[in-house]
């Protein structure tokens, strides 16, 4: 007398796949709240500041123009100064605003020594912001392919 069967039925096989429902309750139940709180996030707090007119947010920064041309020549904001106006000039622009930027323009040919008298020039009248303007490199050409 045999205790055991000898056919073996297969049980059930573990399932491999993902169950969607919960996934998709779960991504509604978020999209929910993200719904609810996002009026929240977006509102701020309601003041009433005090006026002034010392600060003035929608100023835009300040810059003055030095150039320096080809021959050597200074303007000011595109007119023409000698080196004694051109101290006078920053100075005077150094005097309406300390921050203000001085944004030099010097052409290719133009000594180095000369572009640094105008910085001199600057940083004696207190402007110390100072950028270079420059004109962006052309893009380079390919290479011609070789024939065979």
């Amino acid at each position: 007398m045999a205790f055991g069967r000898l056919e073996r039925t297969k049980g059930s096989e573990p399932m491999s796949d993902i169950n969607v429902t919960p996934l998709v309750d779960v991504m509604l139940v978020l999209l929910v709240i993200f719904i609810i709180t996002a009026p929240l996030l977006a509102s701020s707090i309601r003041l009433d500041l005090p006026k002034t007119d010392a600060a003035k947010p929608g100023d835009p920064p300040k810059f003055v123009t030095v150039v320096v041309d080809k021959a050597g020549q200074a303007f000011f904001n595109d007119k023409p100064v000698s080196q004694s106006e051109l101290a006078s000039e920053l100075q005077g622009a150094a005097k309406l605003n300390p921050d203000t930027e001085v944004q030099l323009r010097a052409d290719t040919t133009v000594p180095y020594g000369r572009v640094v008298e105008v910085m001199g020039e600057a940083q004696k009248a207190g402007l110390n912001r100072i950028g270079f303007v420059a004109d962006p490199a052309a893009p380079a050409a390919p290479a011609p392919a070789a024939s065979q």
